[in-house]
């Protein structure tokens, strides 16, 4: 599989999955009453995010032909 996330898309992956993964661990810990379990759903989306964003890949992107890797200009 090709790289198909990049830009915007990936930094917005990254920072958001930090965030989430910030709430999560906020959640199952007790010092954020949402309850634990939107702490785990909240850190399987981090984590999905984190690795898509990282490794700039998603199936999804592929699946329905998304691409937001910078074109080559030469």
């Amino acid at each position: 599989m090709d790289k198909n996330v990049g830009g915007i898309d990936r930094t917005g992956r990254i920072v958001i999955g930090l965030v989430l993964t910030i709430a999560g661990i906020a959640a199952l810990t007790g010092y954020w009453a949402i309850g634990a379990v939107t702490g785990v759903i909240a850190l399987v989306v981090a984590a999905v995010l984190l690795v898509t964003g990282t490794t700039q890949k998603c199936p999804i992107n592929e699946a329905v032909g998304v691409d937001t890797t910078p074109e080559d200009t030469e």
